[in-house]
């Protein structure tokens, strides 16, 4: 298997370059004058784990202040906030501003950037604004919930000119980077199917209806969703050690969240599409070969309210119009297997392996092919993209409008899901084509009071 250090040798010589980019790109935000302000809008466990769990240490967060002054956190839990005040205090010597409520954040003129890390039913939301209030934005993945959010958060950068970076790190991981090189060079012929293996989506059993923990501002976490009774229930074997219907575990509830098509669909997808050159187009038709949920499903709605109800198991093919395939299915070892008509390729987060990847040995793909793969440049840390990409005034490598189009393919996996059956999608006009049921999951409504953006 080859390590990273091999395949910055294979890529000839490119090592160095990595090394260099890094470094300067960083040290351009040294200066006090010129390091931006940064607010976080969601302390969850995803920016550090240390916010559920003194003793754990998870999460992007600690990147941020090697760029940027983080000068406020905001959360709708007191707890979490408070401590993530501390978190913040112990980076940087200076304890930030606290706030429950993110629209002081995005009204706050001396604030730069955010870095949004709610749950995902907020994540567009608070995106728009921010931008429109003419703030950079790193965003968590999944970017949306919905196709719908997607194309209105894409017109609201086009229009403002922001920079938003989404928070799919496998963008700069030299695994994955190498992997689209190397479909891109043509090493596997021409490229005929790939599969996205995502992991088995978690079911629970009944969950109680309780009260939020003190401090928990229920109704505002839930904020553009439904109106939905608290749930939790301790004894799972997941991080905070409990099934819930709020923190962490939002992911397997529809209201929230597209479950394992949208939380590893994010990551995966994304690479496929990259790696294909699909990021301006879609699938045309996609097929549910198999899918369960953990409660039945009417007209694509679940029929129970007290336990998880996103799929758990499911094959979901999609076709493109040259006849391309992209599989998602939650078995297999997790990670994207990309097939050619010249060989095949797996990749995930802890290997890259195939006889393409066993000849850059013999055949390097040469200094420029990283770079070309890396819109042209020399990649570096994800973060630090981020802040490279606000201070050129520039794209960032996870730009908004490959994003939708990836995530595009996931909720269109979902909606095939959901209803059991076959979608077929018109990816110039961005429609669903002949199925009124299946294009009503395009938006969604918003819960009153929540229904506007700034």
């Amino acid at each position: 298997m080859p390590t990273r250090r091999d395949l910055l040798a294979a890529a000839a010589g490119f090592g160095v370059a990595l090394g260099r980019g890094t470094v300067a790109r960083a040290a351009g935000f040294r200066a006090a004058t010129a390091r931006p302000r940064l607010a976080v809008i969601g302390c969850g466990a995803r920016w550090d784990k240390r916010v559920m769990d003194p003793a754990g240490n998870y999460g992007v967060g600690k990147e941020f202040p090697k760029f940027a002054d983080i000068v406020t956190v905001c959360d709708v839990d007191a707890e979490r906030l408070g401590r993530a005040r501390e978190i913040v205090k112990g980076w940087q010597g200076v304890a930030p501003a606290t706030t429950g409520d993110y629209r002081k954040v995005i009204d706050d003129a001396a604030i730069d950037a955010v870095h949004i890390s709610t749950p995902d039913h907020w994540h567009a939301k608070i995106a728009i604004e921010a931008v429109r209030a003419g703030k950079d934005v790193y965003c968590e993945k999944p970017l949306t919930l919905t196709i719908d959010e997607g194309k209105r958060l894409r017109e609201a950068v086009r229009t403002t000119g922001r920079i938003v970076q989404v928070g799919t790190q496998q963008r700069s991981d030299l695994r994955f980077i190498t992997a689209v090189a190397l479909v891109q060079a043509g090493r596997l012929g021409k490229l005929t199917r790939i599969q996205c293996a995502v992991g088995e989506g978690p079911t629970s059993p009944p969950l109680p209806a309780v009260a939020p923990p003190a401090g928990l501002d229920w109704d505002r976490w839930l904020g553009p969703a439904p109106e939905a009774e608290h749930r939790y229930l301790k004894g799972a074997k997941n991080i905070p050690g409990a099934w819930a219907r709020g923190h962490y575990e939002f992911r397997w509830w529809y209201d929230y969240s597209g479950g394992k098509l949208t939380d590893w669909g994010a990551h995966h997808v994304d690479i496929a599409t990259w790696a294909a050159g699909k990021t301006e187009t879609g699938p045309v038709t996609v097929e549910p070969v198999m899918v369960k949920h953990p409660v039945p499903l009417v007209d694509g709605q679940p029929t129970a309210a007290d336990r998880y109800n996103t799929a758990s198991e499911f094959l979901i093919r999609s076709t493109y119009a040259d006849g391309l395939e992209l599989v998602i299915r939650h078995d297999t070892d997790n990670g994207i297997l990309f097939e050619g008509t010249e060989g095949r390729i797996f990749v995930n987060r802890g290997k890259l392996s195939g006889r393409p990847v066993d000849d850059l040995a013999t055949r390097p793909l040469g200094p420029e092919a990283i770079r070309t793969a890396w819109k042209g440049r020399e990649p570096t840390d994800h973060v630090a993209e981020f802040f490279a990409a606000v201070a050129e005034r520039r794209e960032p490598i996870a730009d908004v409008v490959s994003h939708h189009r990836a995530l595009t393919t996931c909720h269109l996996a979902g909606i095939a899901a959901r209803l059991g059956r076959t979608i077929r999608w018109d990816p110039a006009a961005e429609q669903i084509v002949g199925d009124d049921l299946a294009a009503s999951f395009l938006a969604r409504e918003s819960r009153k009071g929540y229904d506007t953006e700034g």
